[in-house]
């Protein structure tokens, strides 16, 4: 394997750690919005929150490549800019990757495609790997100084992989990456590496805390571990929220559901009952979440709902027990009357 070179890293002060009793630590709701609100958005960092200076922060691309880069913030800024809207999703811990989590939201981005700076590199021949490394560094699982690195395939990296200096139409907020992350839709979170500092292309996959060792998991049907990467058919119903009181009357059960492609089907069971085809949208161009609705009359008393969705490719979330099974949320139903 060919060995990246290593630039000169700019200093590094404590890292910033949102307080224990920030939100953003746990699951904030995404509220009724398609485009989650930035302080509803979930915060996930291993090695901590980088304090980075702008003013001296460069991106690099280098390793097998015919033109090393190094671009500072105002140089990225200045290149034609574009959007995405996307799906973003939490693995969940990779300590723990099995146990079901549904931190997820739907962010629009702002920035330009990662083609566009390989195309200005030029990789060479041998290039098989895209590296992307952030400025977090720290210990983690009884390790010290590790550094938070992802790879991708280089022809995967190539068209899928959005380098992101806006959220939401403002500029990335520190905890979210800022100066610049990358966002890979339709892959889960962990590959969306933040605080960017480095992209090395190289001709192996590098053996790494968080790209062999952590982050993998072996599907049904395989026989080795492969790398967290496709998100898995999912949905959350986020209306009624978990453990609500509703007044009697009709009420829309709302939720948003999520894929690699479009989901084609998206079904309610009511207390244990039949499963129900909910009214699911329409997906647009973007890879970005689909909202479903049904309304029902429950009698008064204690009920569960649960969602599951099924895929174009034909996978259905499966029963309670794995990452992304379906989702159920107890409520109960009063006397008095309401409606939504």
């Amino acid at each position: 394997m060919t060995a990246p070179t290593t630039p000169p890293a700019p200093p590094r002060t404590p890292p910033l750690t949102p307080p224990p009793e920030d939100p953003s630590h746990a699951d904030p709701a995404p509220g009724p919005d398609f485009v989650t609100p930035v302080d509803n958005v979930f915060v996930r960092a291993h090695l901590g929150v980088p304090d980075i200076d702008p003013a001296a922060w460069t991106l690099t691309v280098e390793g097998l490549v015919e033109r090393p880069l190094r671009l500072d913030l105002a140089a990225l800024r200045a290149l034609p800019a574009d959007r995405l809207i996307a799906v973003h999703e939490c693995f969940g811990s990779p300590l723990r990757p099995d146990t079901p989590t549904r931190a997820v939201t739907n962010i629009e981005w702002t920035g330009l495609p990662l083609a566009a700076l390989l195309d200005r590199a030029r990789p060479l021949p041998a290039a098989r790997h895209v590296l992307f490394e952030g400025a977090d560094t720290g210990p983690f699982h009884g390790e010290d100084d590790v550094a938070y690195v992802k790879d991708l395939p280089l022809e995967t990296a190539r068209r899928d992989v959005f380098l992101a200096h806006g959220m939401n139409g403002e500029p990335l907020r520190a905890r979210h990456g800022h100066p610049l992350r990358a966002v890979v839709p339709r892959m889960f979170g962990t590959n969306s590496v933040k605080w960017l500092t480095r992209i090395v292309l190289t001709d192996e996959r590098p053996e790494l805390m968080f790209t062999t060792t952590f982050y993998t998991r072996t599907l049904p049907g395989d026989d080795a571990p492969r790398p967290v990467r496709a998100v898995d058919v999912n949905s959350k119903i986020l209306s009624p929220a978990s453990g609500a009181e509703l007044p009697y009357g009709t009420w829309a059960f709302r939720g948003r559901t999520w894929s690699t492609t479009e989901v084609v089907r998206l079904d309610l069971s009511f207390d244990g009952g039949p499963w129900e085809p909910a009214t699911l949208d329409v997906p647009g161009a973007d890879p970005a979440w689909q909202g479903f609705s049904l309304r029902r009359t429950l009698a008064p008393g204690p009920h569960t709902v649960r969602s599951r969705a099924t895929d174009a490719a034909g996978r259905v979330q499966p029963p309670p027990g794995s990452r992304n099974s379906v989702h159920e949320v107890g409520f109960t139903v009063g006397r008095g009357c309401g409606a939504a």
